[in-house]
Parts: C-alpha cells; structure tokens; sequence
C-alpha cells in the first residue's frame, strides 16, 4: 500500500503542562516528536534548581503522514492539531532548525507577543552561535535586531546580533 501523502511537521497542542508526558506517550507509538525546552532557574524558599520548561507552552511538533494524525487523538493529555484552513497546519523543516538553532543560544533568547512588524529583509546568519538561521531584520537604535518568525504557529522571538554576522538572502 502506497501513501500518497508526505511526512511533514505538525503542530500538537496538549493540555495545560502536559507538554513532556504528551511527548512520552507519542514516541512510545513510533511518532518522531520536537518538543522545543528552555532551562531555567526555579527558585524555592529553600534551594534552588534547575528546570527545563516548554519554549512555548502547551505546543509540540510531530513528524508524521497527515494520514497519521487521527490516531494520535487517543493518546491522553492530547488537545488538539492545530489547524490552517481546515487542514493540519505544516511546519517547514527550516523553521523546526530555527528553533533548534535558538535553543542552543536561549541566553539571548527573548520571547516577544502580540508586536505589530514593519517589512524587513530576510536575512540569514553566517556567523557566530546562531550561524544558519534564517530571519527578517529589524533596525532598532542603531543596534541590529532579528525577529524569528515562526510563520505557522504565529509566534515571534527577537535575537540581538551583530550586523556583521548577517547577510540578506
């Protein structure tokens, strides 16, 4: 039998911290699984520890068939695939290597929401930590600044980078 679809990232919304145990539970069913975390110091009244939480909450990647997304309802914990125009919502393999590119780096790393961009040039990174992401440049103050656009989840996040470290595309 012949599948006619292709595999292609898909975006997985799971219930409320439920993002690791989601992730456990699809890879235990042979599902390829990108769940993007960032470390962080959590501090109690007592010690100090670190914890590694969800980039972006509730939000995890799968790799798969588009024929294989309606088994993945039955795993608990699972809300929802997202969805574009009526159809499971593709995420480009450049984008799942931006966020692995920025996790590397995720001390410079600053989320930003609901910020309205003017039209920048695409820009690529050629040196330094970041080198191979692909981006939109914004000029702020003098200071170079790049905005990674996650285009299919709508999600944003600035970078600071040297203006020598950047090309346009």
């Amino acid at each position: 039998m012949e599948r006619e679809d292709v595999v292609n990232w898909f975006v997985v919304k799971t219930n409320s911290r439920a993002e690791k145990r989601v992730s456990e539970r699809i890879q235990k069913i042979g599902i390829p699984v990108y769940l993007p975390l960032v470390e962080s110091l959590k501090q109690w009244s007592d010690r100090k520890k670190k914890v590694q939480n969800p980039l972006i909450s509730s939000t995890l990647f799968v790799k798969c068939y588009s024929s294989d997304l309606p088994k993945l309802y039955e795993i608990q914990g699972l809300h929802c695939i997202l969805k574009h125009l009526n159809k499971p919502a593709v995420v480009h393999d450049y984008e799942i290597e931006n966020l692995k590119i920025l996790l590397k780096e995720s001390d410079v790393l600053e989320p930003i929401d609901n910020v309205n961009f003017f039209s920048g040039e695409p820009v690529k990174v050629i040196r330094g930590p970041l080198q191979g992401l692909i981006a939109t440049s914004v000029e702020d103050n003098r200071k170079n600044r790049l905005i990674v656009q996650i285009e299919s989840l709508g999600k944003h996040f600035l970078v600071h980078i040297n203006k020598s470290f950047v090309r346009k595309l």
